[in-house]
């Protein structure tokens, strides 16, 4: 079974049905608050299982209410969290998401343990140095991110989410890119979409094997060491869009992982479909 480990975050994410999200200084009312497991780690972690990974999840918790359930509902997943730390005196980290009538959301997330993961945290974990594909995001410290990239024992998948100040400290131990069109123009520094040659000519001088660009109901282009291809997703009636990304990258590293290799047309179709098929449900699992 191929074999993941994720290093990131995990959040209790408290979510709310809304009409449409409030315009600064505006009030809007909404539907009954659910807290749900979420954080684009712990997201990604769950999603890989799902799609036949062996994972294992590299995070910390809080000591309150929030961690238990958050270590819980990974472990039912079938995530071994033996490396995800609870953190006294700490809350688990949440976020706040308003989702619209349409499925398109807007979230604020308060890191809270996740912003104590720790360098050593990461060297301890065995499995980073192990596994077939460490995917990692943006949402833990650059300390946290950066020795997972630099002690990878596979490839090294960076889900390029939040953007962060520090990218470039990345980009040269990054295998895989993945990153939705906004974070790809802020990666590269441009004001519109980069035509694909020049996503090519930027990443080859950057190191990175394939760039993988998500595009929402239009599916995903993958530019890679001699490919460039852009694959449909098929048209579904979108319930939520919380965590469809999230589905997409745990996908892709469990078929990454499978031959550990650069993605093909194929590993990226299969991608599309779990993140098409998140759209269908509501949270971000």
């Amino acid at each position: 079974m191929p074999s993941i480990c994720v290093v990131g975050s995990v959040n209790l994410d408290l979510v709310m049905i809304v009409d449409r999200v409030p315009e600064v200084g505006e009030t809007v009312l909404g539907g009954d608050l659910e807290r749900i497991p979420g954080g684009k780690g712990g997201n990604q972690a769950v999603a890989a299982v799902r799609s036949g990974g062996d994972v294992y999840m590299v995070g910390r918790v809080g000591e309150d209410e929030a961690g238990r359930v958050l270590r819980r509902s990974l472990e039912d997943a079938g995530v071994n969290t033996d490396r995800v730390l609870e953190t006294p005196g700490c809350n688990s980290g949440t976020a706040l998401i308003a989702v619209q009538a349409d499925g398109d959301n807007a979230i604020v997330v308060s890191p809270g343990a996740n912003a104590r993961l720790s360098a050593q945290d990461v060297r301890e974990s065995a499995m980073v140095a192990n596994a077939d594909v460490v995917l990692a995001q943006a949402e833990v410290p650059r300390e946290a991110v950066l020795t997972a990239a630099s002690t990878c024992g596979g490839l090294f998948v960076w889900n390029v989410a939040p953007v962060p100040s520090w990218t470039a400290d990345l980009l040269p131990f990054v295998d895989v890119l993945v990153v939705n069109e906004p974070e790809l123009r802020a990666v590269m520094g441009s004001t519109t979409m980069p035509p694909t040659g020049e996503i090519a000519k930027w990443s080859a001088a950057s190191g990175i094997a394939a760039v993988v660009v998500t595009l929402g109901s239009e599916g995903a282009l993958l530019v890679s060491e001699g490919e460039v291809a852009q694959i449909p997703a098929p048209a579904v009636n979108v319930v939520d869009t919380t965590g469809a990304g999230d589905a997409f990258c745990g996908a892709l590293a469990v078929r990454l992982a499978a031959h550990r290799a650069i993605p093909t047309v194929a590993d990226v179709q299969f991608a599309v479909a779990a993140g098409t098929a998140a759209t269908q449900v509501r949270g971000a699992r």
